[in-house]
């Protein structure tokens, strides 16, 4: 298969791979790091072992990055996550794949990547922190050392690809999942599941989708799956031309289907809006018969082309804050969509204890309108619970940013009551710093920062583990 997305130019910006693993245990700290912040930040990204001819960095090694932090101490450790696929590739001293599966020259027949890169997210449920990327099962990692210890089915209760956004109930403790190719590549079925908070498989279940879409995060609340069919198409025809597997096909439409957690597949009702494209969720809550979903929404899709191989208009391939909201009483199958910002952004958070419920605190990366530099996240922005700015930062010029993590300042403390942790990329000096924020007073810039002495490139996701 060719790669699906557009290279981006990994030399003027934080995306190249760094080639060691390594272990800081004292690390220099401007500031004063709260006392109450006692866990660790666990970080996820791709960071390819080795160069292979034409393969996107999305699909590289999965590296996971843990900041611990501990009595105003700090420490770090990164380790790439051992897969199959990274063992063959380090037994053989080079690149045997190309990304999706794709076989480079010479390499042996009895090497297989069925297992994937486990490069997008981490979180921590049930006992078991988990790697996750969508097209795969979850693979466990030891917390203190970030050794690999295998895939995680839940004693063969689940199979299939695994996304890298389950939702962790608040009050029950339950994880929500799903998965989309769950038939296999490029097929429009969508499994989806739960694990109880004792870590047991309660559900697993499987649907068809309108059409084959790549589905990267979908909606929980309290009663309710929401789950985005939008057109980044999946195409076996195409993959077999030697064309892009995945594609912008806007004339396909979008779609969000919406389903009673405690009902059943047959039930999915269909709902239809303006073409776009959603990579992540903010959160979402029900209002009597409506259900209200926060996300960041693309007019086009961004990385991926046309069909034919044509470019979307990059105008309109930049996410805004937006509100979803869907009449569950109304005679339609129509969805209203309402940016509430004009400003470029991703990577959105809420307070975990609020999650698929009303939250009045939400917090994401911005880029600064000002600097001329697709894809560099440079600020963060906190918005109350309909949409209003309350709060924003940037960064100097050229310096990007991760994914902000929000942690709440004691287990009873107020709704957004706590700190943002972020991993900041220096340009001018090319290495990283984890930055502390106090989550209602971004603009002040942060309180603390934990200064490394090398970079951690721009990844994807992340989570914070408390110690107890």
């Amino acid at each position: 298969m060719h790669e699906t997305v557009k290279t981006l130019n990994p030399t003027r910006t934080n995306l190249a791979p760094i080639p060691m693993e390594c272990d800081a245990p004292f690390l220099k700290i401007t500031g004063e790091l709260p006392r109450e912040l006692n866990g660790t930040l666990y970080r996820n990204g791709p960071n390819p072992q080795f160069e292979a001819p034409g393969a996107h960095w999305f699909v590289g090694d999965g590296m996971l990055h843990a900041f611990h932090l501990e009595n105003g101490r700090a420490s770090y450790r990164n380790r790439w996550v051992r897969t199959p696929k990274w063992q063959a590739e380090h037994d053989a001293g080079r690149a045997l794949f190309g990304g999706f599966g794709r076989r480079l020259p010479n390499t042996p027949a009895d090497v297989t990547t069925d297992g994937g890169v486990a490069n997008t997210n981490i979180l921590f449920h049930a006992g078991r922190l988990l790697a996750l990327e969508e097209g795969h099962l979850p693979t466990e990692i030891e917390p203190g050392t970030l050794n690999r210890r295998g895939y995680c089915d839940y004693d063969g209760a689940i199979a299939g690809p695994f996304t890298a956004h389950p939702k962790i109930d608040p009050v029950t403790g339950e994880m929500v999942f799903f998965g989309y190719n769950a038939a296999g590549p490029l097929t429009p079925t969508i499994s989806f599941g739960s694990i109880s908070s004792s870590g047991k498989a309660t559900r697993f279940e499987r649907f068809d989708a309108p059409y084959a879409s790549m589905v990267h995060d979908f909606i929980v609340t309290d009663r309710h799956l929401l789950f985005p069919i939008l057109p980044i198409t999946g195409s076996m025809e195409r993959a077999m031309r030697g064309q892009a597997p995945y594609a912008w096909e806007p004339e396909k439409g979008a779609y969000v289907g919406v389903m009673k957690r405690s009902g059943s597949v047959k039930d999915i009702v269909w709902f239809r809006a303006e073409t776009c494209y959603v990579f992540h969720i903010m959160n979402a809550w029900e209002e009597g018969d409506r259900i209200v979903a926060d996300v960041m929404q693309f007019e086009e899709a961004p990385l991926f082309n046309h069909p034919d191989g044509s470019r979307t208009d990059p105008n309109k391939s930049r996410a805004r804050y937006c509100r979803w909201t869907f009449d569950l009483a109304a005679n339609t199958d129509r969805f209203m969509q309402t940016y509430l910002d004009d400003l470029t952004g991703e990577f959105p958070r809420i307070d975990d204890r609020r999650a698929g419920l009303a939250s009045h605190h939400g917090w994401y990366a911005c880029a600064n309108p000002d600097i001329p530099m697709f894809g560099a996240l440079s600020g963060i922005v906190h918005v109350d619970g309909k949409g209003k700015r309350l709060g924003k930062y940037l960064l100097p010029a050229g310096d990007s940013l991760s994914e902000p993590v929000f942690v709440e300042r004691s287990k009873d403390a107020a709704e957004g009551d706590g700190w943002l942790l972020t991993v900041v990329w220096r340009a001018q000096e090319n290495r990283s710093d984890l930055a502390v924020f106090n989550a209602q007073d971004v603009e002040s810039g942060p309180a603390a920062l934990v200064h490394l002495g090398h970079r951690v490139p721009d990844g994807f996701h992340g989570n914070w583990v408390g110690a107890n």
